[in-house]
């Protein structure tokens, strides 16, 4: 089966998030490192939610991003609340990952906007592009700033300069 291969990898990835987002510091959810990027708050509440996309995409066959509502990221309330919604998120996803045949994850789900479809492609493929690759994007986003910060870095592939 399909998920006997994604599921380690998934807890991997979100094991290797969640050490990155133990180290955001309540301090400094406020700070940017431009003008027009997002906080550092902002982009951790992000990050901390993006698990949560597992149940739109593995359980329906199209999102509308009109219909979304405000996906404006936040400020968490602190580093517990950032951890508490990661980790729900989390369990939650890998749970409705586990239950999920071969032909659900090879079914087609089709993302639009304002009702006009801009693709469609497996169910998988969404999931790994919304949940797995846009959590590692933003996970080395998160590291940048976490850096800028004087925050040290866990591991994430491999020795970082602050555990070699």
């Amino acid at each position: 089966m399909i998920t006997d291969a994604l599921l380690p990898e998934y807890d991997h990835e979100m094991g290797t998030t969640r050490r990155l987002l133990d180290r955001v510091p309540a301090a400094e959810f406020a700070w940017k490192p431009h003008d027009k990027s997002m906080s550092l708050g902002q982009l951790a509440d992000h990050v901390s939610r993006l698990a949560s996309w597992t149940g739109m995409i593995l359980t329906s066959s199209m999102f509308d991003m009109d219909t979304a509502g405000d996906l404006t990221p936040k400020p968490p309330a602190s580093p517990a609340a950032l951890l508490a919604t990661f980790d729900e998120s989390v369990a939650a996803a890998r749970a409705i990952l586990a239950s999920k045949t071969d032909a659900e994850l090879l079914a087609p789900w089709t993302l639009k906007r304002g009702g006009q479809e801009v693709f469609t492609i497996p169910r998988l493929g969404a999931f790994r592009s919304f949940v797995l690759n846009h959590t590692i994007h933003h996970r080395g986003q998160l590291s940048v700033y976490l850096r800028l910060k004087d925050v040290p870095l866990p591991s994430i592939y491999g020795p970082t300069a602050d555990e070699p």
